[in-house]
């Protein structure tokens, strides 16, 4: 099920992203205070009494600026906007009004869109109520006035949030295609594939780093099977960067890993694999996507025996954690193998779908708990009394046992290899949750 969407506007400095951090519970968002900070969406998802939904931080709007770095932080809070179900846009109480608020304000009027505005820096409402009614200036009814940092009048601005959204059966999600987000650093042929697969120029192609600027979705049907292809902007790695804010790096295409079903990371085969690399691949792994590797340019690699062999096992021993990713080696641009990461991407879906038995799923804690004790400590043992398969995508697995603190990662990682080596789950990640509960004749 798709989550409505909240995007958090305004010009530079105003509080929006300690709002987000706020809200979110984290500190994701950049902080300082230091205008054009935040220079790029950031995603998150929050929840408020019961209702979850999505949360954007833009970077502060200027709305008359030739400056390159302005521009395309304008370009991103409006693409956030025609995004949003719901719009906040955030005023300083502290400045005032200001014509920097009143070009943003212009700019929200012609998106037609839900508003909400906030005032912000409101620390004493009674002090400060008349700096609050003159924002009725701009036109967007009645503002709210709110502290970030001290959350006062938090929980009715999130009441209202969330009263503007559509109703949750609007986001049922009735698309059953297979929806894959092609990642990966800038320039390594990711417009490419979607233009290859679909066998057009669909997606604006070029040399240079950086082309795509945001998530293009792209449908289509392969073989009877309907995909979706979620072409997205390079991941970017920031090196010797010496200012604090810079050292903050934002990662666009979360939003498109945390809305696909398989990701497919594209790699350069000549670059070889990255820390960047094993980053994004990180981002999927925790997300519990379908996860592939995708070594792109093989048509530059001098070929001798076991070369993809070998390659293939230099990237699972740099990435362990995702060893159960399947790795496909391609040539984009003479279109060898590409349309195999579609049959794999298939295959891959399917297998974070199946369900496992209980019976089948204890018969197997059983054979693996005889082929290996469960480990002790001080004379008490770890007690395994029953699993279940309580979710998919990705496959999520509950064991009931007597100690959470005896369940040592060695020994769940046993059991998952153990889960491997019975069924395939080439191309997921596999979710355990351990729930303490006291078995027979136990005190």
């Amino acid at each position: 099920m798709s989550k409505p969407i909240l995007a958090v506007v305004g010009r530079p400095n105003v509080g929006k992203s300690t709002f987000f951090n706020k809200i979110i519970g984290e500190r994701k968002a950049i902080v300082e205070d230091i205008p054009g900070v935040t220079r790029d969406r950031i995603y998150a998802e929050a929840e408020w009494n019961g209702r979850e939904f999505a949360i954007i931080d833009t970077g502060g709007i200027e709305a008359n600026t030739d400056d390159p770095i302005l521009s395309q932080m304008r370009e991103q809070a409006i693409i956030a906007m025609d995004m949003a179900d719901v719009i906040l846009f955030m005023v300083d109480g502290k400045e005032g009004i200001t014509a920097a608020d009143q070009d943003v304000a212009e700019i929200l009027r012609r998106t037609g869109k839900d508003v909400i505005l906030v005032v912000n820096k409101i620390d004493y409402y009674k002090k400060d109520s008349d700096k609050v009614y003159d924002f009725y200036e701009l036109g967007l009814g009645e503002p709210i006035p709110i502290s970030s940092v001290n959350m006062l009048n938090i929980g009715d601005l999130l009441d209202k949030i969330v009263a503007g959204f559509p109703d949750e059966e609007y986001f049922d999600d009735v698309d059953d295609s297979i929806k894959l987000a092609i990642i990966g650093k800038p320039n390594v042929g990711k417009s490419s594939l979607v233009n290859a697969l679909t066998n057009e120029n669909r997606v604006i192609v070029s040399p240079i780093a950086g082309t795509t600027r945001d998530t293009i979705d792209t449908p289509f049907t392969f073989e009877g099977v309907d995909y979706t292809l979620i072409d997205t902007a390079g991941l970017r790695r920031r090196s010797k960067v010496n200012d604090k804010i810079e050292q903050y790096s934002v990662i666009r295409a979360v939003a498109a890993i945390e809305r696909c079903d398989v990701c497919v990371l594209m790699m350069d085969a000549v670059e070889g694999l990255t820390e960047q690399d094993k980053k994004i691949a990180g981002i999927a792994h925790e997300a519990g996507k379908g996860l592939m590797i995708v070594v792109n340019k093989w048509d530059l690699i001098t070929k001798e025996t076991n070369t993809m062999r070998d390659y293939e096992r230099k990237i699972r021993a740099e990435l362990l954690f995702a060893s159960y990713a399947p790795v496909l080696f391609t040539s984009v641009i003479d279109g060898k193998r590409i349309y195999d990461i579609l049959r794999k991407a298939a295959k891959i879906q399917e297998v974070r779908s199946r369900r496992i038995t209980t019976g089948k799923l204890n018969s197997l804690i059983e054979d693996a708990v005889m082929m290996r004790q469960p480990p002790s400590d001080k004379g008490k043992r770890l007690k395994i009394y029953y699993g279940s398969q309580i979710g998919t995508c990705p496959p999520l697995f509950s064991f009931n046992i007597n100690s959470r603190e005896l369940m040592h990662f060695s020994y769940s990682r046993y059991l998952e290899n153990k889960l491997r080596e019975a069924y395939d789950f080439e191309g997921t990640s596999i979710k355990f949750v351990f729930k303490e509960k006291r078995g027979d004749g136990e005190k």
